[in-house]
């Protein structure tokens, strides 16, 4: 179908203008009634953020998320370029995107008075409809809003009121259009006063010269809470011209991040090997997170980013593909060892409390994956020390039930208790890291019974689980040899060695 490409053929085609606002809200409305997912690729956020942005639009307000880094809030609000029309007219030339029937620069009023219905039209995608801007202290009136241009007008003789030497700022540029901007405490007060007509009169003052004009603008916003007491805030009256504020927050559940990660992540690599990656371990990595957003050391005020997991598990994945490079193997799974030579995906991601900067950021980082170990392991596993009953409850099933979950690792502590060890490293070829965890007294059957893995590989790497729930639940003594080789002994014996040496 060909466009119209004048103002007459839009007439002719009985084209009706409407407000961004109004089309937002008419195209969520028929989103709506066609059903499906609303923000695709955004998990987790169905029946707590969704509903209240999809409220917001209809309602015709300006809104501003507010939520911790790593919340998703920048991809939210780009995603709302899908609710406008895909292609609008625009007159051409006019830097405001004018509507053709309601010409708003004085170039665009030049051009349909001499020209009528021939004045010349263009489409504009909705892509190009949508503006951004990261909000910090150095941002200008110039920069959102715009300047006079010196230059423009004394070659053209014009006075400095005269709107043909104004230098347009990126909010008029935006007409028709959304414009977001991210970090709003980060902008000044007195930048800030400069929205406030635009949200509510539509006018706005450069240098002094008031110019009244009728913008069409759909403003959201996003902020971080933290910023409120740390870098700035976020004046009352524009607080209160904002009609909507959404609170987001982190994955509600292990199985909503771990699906954000899955997505996210860049697991998928083309070096010749192919990189597995357990369920449980993906579970782990996400348990990471989770623990790291209980940490005393964590300063929760800032938050802990989906970005963690995310990065967490493509070094995992990373020092797997590097392990497959060097022993020439076709495909390899990830191991528990791997996560320590992927520590730094968790070190830069969480700001630290002092006492977090007092045990300083690598070894939090390292007891944050130990935490997750020991969360997974206490979820997945019979706990070893539960107490004794005493009087008539002790006898029977429950009894029997207590029995069995403290002797569920007896054969493998005896197997340490015998003198035996194990080491074992990220580099070491599958074959051999299998063969050195198989020689422990019943590891097999139970990283089998309670994990259920998939095949030879992956019972190798849940019985290294095992091992490492047991150190992280104070059963087995690890030591590191070197960063690359960790050995699991027996704890009695390695508190022992400890006292003699």
């Amino acid at each position: 179908m060909t466009r119209p490409r004048t103002l007459g053929e839009l007439k002719a085609a009985g084209y009706r203008p409407r407000s961004v606002k109004d089309e937002l809200r008419a195209n969520v409305i028929a989103r709506l009634r066609a059903g499906g997912p609303l923000f695709p690729g955004i998990v987790g956020y169905e029946h707590t953020v969704e509903p209240q942005i999809v409220n917001a639009l209809l309602s015709r307000h300006d809104f501003i998320l507010l939520g911790l880094r790593g919340q998703a809030k920048t991809r939210l609000l780009r995603s709302l370029v899908q609710f406008l029309d895909e292609w609008v007219p625009a007159l051409e030339g006019c830097p405001l995107n004018s509507d053709p029937f309601h010409p708003l620069s004085h170039h665009a009023r030049v051009l349909v008075e001499t020209k009528g219905d021939a004045a010349p039209v263009v489409w504009l995608h909705r892509d190009a409809r949508y503006q951004e801007k990261l909000a910090t202290p150095d941002v200008t009136i110039a920069d959102l809003i715009g300047d006079i241009d010196p230059i423009k007008a004394a070659t053209l003789r014009l006075d400095y009121s005269d709107e043909r030497v104004i230098h347009y700022g990126i909010v008029p540029r935006t007409n028709r259009g959304i414009f977001a901007i991210n970090e709003l405490p980060d902008l000044q007060p007195r930048i800030q006063v400069g929205l406030l007509n635009i949200l509510e009169e539509k006018d706005f003052q450069i240098r002094g010269f008031p110019v009244r004009m009728p913008l069409d603008i759909a403003m959201v916003f996003s902020a971080n809470p933290e910023d409120y007491t740390n870098r700035g805030n976020i004046i009352t009256p524009l607080r209160d011209r904002i009609n909507s504020q959404i609170i987001t927050h982190y994955p509600l559940t292990r199985e909503q991040g771990m699906a954000i990660t899955a997505q996210e992540a860049w697991a998928e690599r083309d070096a010749g090997v192919e990189v597995r990656v357990p369920q449980f371990m993906r579970e782990l990595i996400e348990e990471v997170a989770i623990q790291a957003r209980k940490s005393e050391y964590v300063d929760q005020n800032s938050g802990v980013s989906a970005r963690l997991p995310i990065a967490l598990l493509e070094n995992v994945v990373s020092n797997a593909e590097r392990r497959g490079v060097a022993t020439g193997e076709a495909v390899v799974w990830t191991r528990v060892c791997d996560l320590q030579h992927a520590v730094s995906a968790v070190s830069g991601k969480v700001e630290l409390v002092l006492e977090g900067e007092q045990e300083g950021a690598l070894a939090v980082a390292r007891a944050l994956l130990g935490r997750g170990v020991k969360a997974l392991f206490a979820q997945r596993f019979p706990d070893a020390f539960k107490p004794k009953r005493s009087g008539r409850r002790a006898a029977g099933a429950e009894a029997g039930e207590e029995a069995l979950a403290s002797n569920e690792y007896r054969p493998i502590l005896e197997w340490f208790a015998g003198g035996h060890h194990v080491e074992l490293s990220d580099d070491l070829p599958q074959a051999e890291y299998a063969k050195r965890l198989a020689q422990v007294a019943g590891l097999r059957d139970l990283a089998a019974r309670y994990l259920e893995p998939a095949g030879p590989e992956e019972h190798a790497v849940a019985m290294e689980l095992v091992l490492e729930g047991l150190h992280q639940s104070s059963m087995l003594s690890r030591e590191r040899t070197d960063m690359a080789v960790t050995s699991y002994k027996d704890m009695f014996k390695s508190m022992l060695s400890g006292l003699g040496d």
